[in-house]
């Protein structure tokens, strides 16, 4: 729930010397304006996908193509967007959220928010970047903390409880583009490899994949890995 642009550090230059790359932070993330607040029972979701759809038709015009690719919350978006937008070819979905099934947390995550300092402030972000982030404890390296720690204070946008209400089958279903569906072997925040099978197997067009040894932050963790399969995906 926590996130932004740099969560694709590792990977925007592979993929940027074939493509033409846009990586947004979402409205209430990082760097972007928060939107207003919607009132109690609405689907807070439809402001910030109007305002990424305005944005992005703004810089591509309205109808033309695109892929869309999409991390963690990221991914529960990009689907609900495409099937909002219309005009996309491809759709990839890494760690996604949205998918209705259970976390398999081993380790509970620590309320930074609630720390008496910097430095046990520092210590709970560490603890949350191993707990639910990234599985090998060696990827933890200082550019991973700076990303977890700057993503986490600037987000404002509160995605639990959409991204708890599922939503993401049946935006895919409705979407019917050729999808990838990636995640980690040791992601916490699903089962990978029956939800991955069952999600590859529920439409056409679908590629299941887990890579093995990475976290939830697949993009990050197994970098070289993941490119290669998004170049291939995307062609």
């Amino acid at each position: 729930g926590h996130g932004s642009w740099m969560h694709w550090l590792r990977n925007a230059e592979a993929l940027s010397a074939h493509r033409t790359l846009f990586l947004p932070d979402m409205p209430g993330f990082h760097d972007s304006d928060a939107l207003p607040r919607v009132a109690p029972g609405e689907d807070s979701l439809l402001p910030l996908l109007k305002a990424l759809g305005a944005t992005l038709d703004a810089l591509v015009g309205a109808g033309t193509p695109v892929d869309l690719g999409g991390f963690s919350f990221g991914g529960l978006t990009a689907a609900r967007f495409a099937v909002q937008r219309g005009a996309v070819r491809k759709l990839a979905l890494l760690g996604s959220g949205g998918h209705g099934t259970l976390r398999r947390m081993t380790a509970q995550m620590i309320n930074w928010r609630a720390a008496p300092d910097r430095e046990a402030e520092r210590a709970a972000l560490l603890h949350n970047l191993g707990a639910l982030m990234l599985h090998d404890t060696s990827a933890i390296d200082a550019l991973a903390f700076e990303i977890h720690d700057i993503s986490c204070h600037g987000t404002r946008f509160r995605s639990k409880e959409v991204s708890q209400a599922g939503g993401l089958r049946k935006a895919i279903d409705t979407l019917g583009v050729p999808t990838l569906l990636l995640w980690g072997e040791y992601d916490v925040t699903a089962d990978p490899r029956p939800l991955v099978a069952q999600l590859a197997s529920e439409g056409p067009h679908r590629e299941g994949v887990v890579i093995d040894g990475a976290g939830h932050w697949v993009q990050y963790e197994r970098a070289a890995e993941t490119n290669a399969r998004l170049l291939k995906f995307f062609g």
